[in-house]
């Protein structure tokens, strides 16, 4: 049963369409993730059904009595406010059982210190307060905008945890797959002012997905081939203008005139790291405290030339800390770091750097350089800022006309412009869209250097890393796998160090890499695959020679058939029957133009194959 109603939303951002004549509905029950490219209008969607915008056209409308959460995705709040009071609403003396529950929820968010003013918190700290808040509400309707942004992956398991339990409806924006693959039960896809629906997770979209996909571009091959033989008819020249020869005619119009299946743009990455030495970064006995909170201490590691190495912890833990000290941007408090001459660092910062917003997008790009080296040559920032899915119109527009996720991509491609050799990631997948993440695991995995991350992102430390720096209790232990093979070692063994690397020297044995393994299995069934020969079969050889015949013999009788049934409109026993024989002859013409595209595929890639 529908419980809102969403109709002919519309919503124009300047001159560009965010929303275009959106329509969809909510069901009891429903946990719906929102997902698409940034800058496709996923928040502004969320905005307008939690009533925090107005559309430009449309209406929402709810069931009778419906309460609705909200959190955006940079909270504003009062700063003189303490977090208990701001949580509870001002209800924390008045109300226990509220007050009570507040406790509870901001210890596990790692928000204990009740009494601490608002303004004194971090944009994290704020963002957790937040969701806290909307919780305790317990709405009937509840829509959160990048949830798992600033938890930890502890809180994002309590999170997951939470919601997947949560009676009401529930609506997201994340780019956490693994959250979405275990909350969400429906998928909808934004993608060029439209909406597509998959009543699914995340897992399931990825499968259906792809299947909708296959069947577009199976309908524009269908339709190609089909214009391909109408054509070759056409310019051959009508012998005359008879009914079928007219409907043929406009049948070839109609075809012409569709639209071709568009695909999604993707951001494009060419390697862009220049060369690294022997000696890369050496670390010794390396420490750090804020006041009496000791963050790490004695910690060392060899970087080695390819890693790839996840950072992981508590928020608070020291993570950004070490992360600023590895790119130089301030000091430890004991210990040694030596670098390699030709170490070249790229940091890409947990929070985007402040841009000047009058500042034009190409401008802000080409302040860092002119022109790159890639795998594929030297390449312009223009076209650079293209691969990153900024059109050349929208490069010179203010930076201030950018979404928030359009600026994180920007500020990825300032950095990457850079040519580091170490590339070093505090929270990359904040703010960026799935598609983004997907083409950056792409690049991390040709990228020529070390590469060192932080992240709350299962997914992406999965996706990415070989190895995990754990911060524990004061220290930092590296072990040996991505974070599923981390949690697996410290799930069967508590506490103690499983195939980790030694301390001093970041010495480490070699890993069995079965994801490459079970790659380079796949690509060489794939070659095998395209080795083989194409060829006809001998049936298909004579279907070939004569199903063009069979198409025209088909259609004439069509034609006929039309005919009888309009010199007939008074015999319905006999026009019975012409609409069954009609049917009939429809269908086979169906199969046959099936068979006539399949054939016709097959003998270009033979005659291809021959060249």
């Amino acid at each position: 049963m529908s419980v809102i109603n969403v109709e002919h939303i519309s919503k124009l951002y300047g001159d560009k369409m965010v929303l275009d004549d959106l329509s969809c509905s909510v069901d009891e029950g429903d946990k719906i993730g929102i997902i698409g490219v940034n800058g496709t209008g996923k928040s502004t969607l969320l905005r307008i059904i939690a009533g925090e915008e107005e559309a430009d056209e449309g209406q929402i409308i709810f069931s009778n009595g419906m309460t609705v959460g909200w959190m955006e995705q940079n909270p504003q709040c009062d700063a003189g406010c303490t977090v208990l009071s701001y949580v509870c609403d001002g209800r924390e003396h008045t109300d226990f059982p509220v007050e009570s529950e507040a406790r509870a929820m901001l210890i596990a968010l790692e928000l204990d210190d009740f009494n601490e003013q608002m303004g004194n918190l971090s944009g994290g700290q704020k963002k957790r307060a937040a969701l806290c808040k909307v919780l305790l509400t317990k709405p009937d309707v509840l829509i959160l905008d990048e949830p798992t942004n600033h938890l930890d992956n502890q809180m994002s398991d309590w999170l997951e945890n939470y919601l997947r339990t949560y009676r009401g409806i529930l609506l997201m924006v994340t780019h956490d797959r693994y959250f979405l693959d275990q909350v969400t039960n429906c998928i909808w896809e934004i993608d060029r002012g439209k909406i597509y629906f998959y009543d699914t997770n995340y897992s399931g979209y990825l499968e259906r997905k792809a299947q909708r996909e296959d069947i577009l571009e199976a309908s524009e091959r269908k339709r190609q081939s089909i214009l391909r033989n109408e054509k070759k008819w056409v310019m051959r020249g009508a012998k005359a203008r008879s009914t079928k020869q007219k409907a043929r005619l406009e049948r070839y119009e109609n075809l012409k005139a569709m639209d071709s299946p568009k695909a999604a743009k993707k951001v494009e990455m060419g390697s862009v790291a220049t060369r690294l030495g022997k000696k890369t970064i050496e670390i010794s006995a390396l420490s750090k405290a804020y006041g009496p909170k000791t963050l790490f201490e004695g910690f060392s590691y060899i970087f080695q030339k390819y890693d790839r190495i996840g950072f992981i912890g508590k928020n608070g833990c020291g993570k950004s800390t070490l992360m600023k000290i590895l790119a130089g941007l301030i000091s430890a408090d004991s210990g040694k770091i030596s670098r390699g001459e030709t170490v070249r660092i790229g940091y890409f910062a947990q929070e985007c750097e402040v841009m000047d917003e009058r500042e034009r997008v190409i401008d802000y790009i080409r302040d860092t350089a002119e022109y790159i080296r890639t795998s594929e040559g030297l390449v312009s920032a223009s076209k650079m800022l293209e691969r990153f899915l900024f059109t050349p119109d929208m490069q010179y527009t203010p930076i201030a006309k950018t979404s928030g996720g359009e600026r994180r991509r920007l500020y990825l491609l300032k950095v990457l412009m850079q040519a580091p050799n170490v590339l070093i990631l505090d929270e990359p997948t904040n703010d960026l869209d799935i598609a983004t993440l997907q083409i950056l695991e792409e690049f991390l995995d040709e990228f020529a250097g070390i590469v060192i991350i932080v992240s709350h992102d299962r997914y992406f430390l999965d996706r990415t890393v070989d190895r995990i720096g754990a911060f524990e209790e004061g220290h930092i232990r590296i072990y040996e796998g991505d974070y599923s093979d981390y949690k697996e070692k410290t799930r069967v063994s508590g506490k103690s160090r499983i195939e980790t690397i030694d301390k001093g020297t970041g010495v480490h044995s070699k890993k069995d890499n079965s994801k490459k393994k079970e790659e380079g299995r796949r690509q060489w069934k794939e070659s095998k695959e395209k080795a083989r020969k194409l060829r006809f079969s001998f049936k298909e050889q004579k279907e070939y020679e004569t199903i063009d015949d069979e198409i025209e013999a088909l259609e004439n009788d069509l034609s006929e058939l039309d005919k009888e049934m309009d010199s007939c409109t008074t015999d319905f026993i006999k026009l019975n029957e012409l609409m069954r024989e009609k049917q009939k002859a429809e269908d086979q013409l169906s199969y046959k133009m099936d068979r006539w595209v399949y054939l016709n595929d097959l003998a270009e890639q033979i005659e291809a194959q021959k060249k």
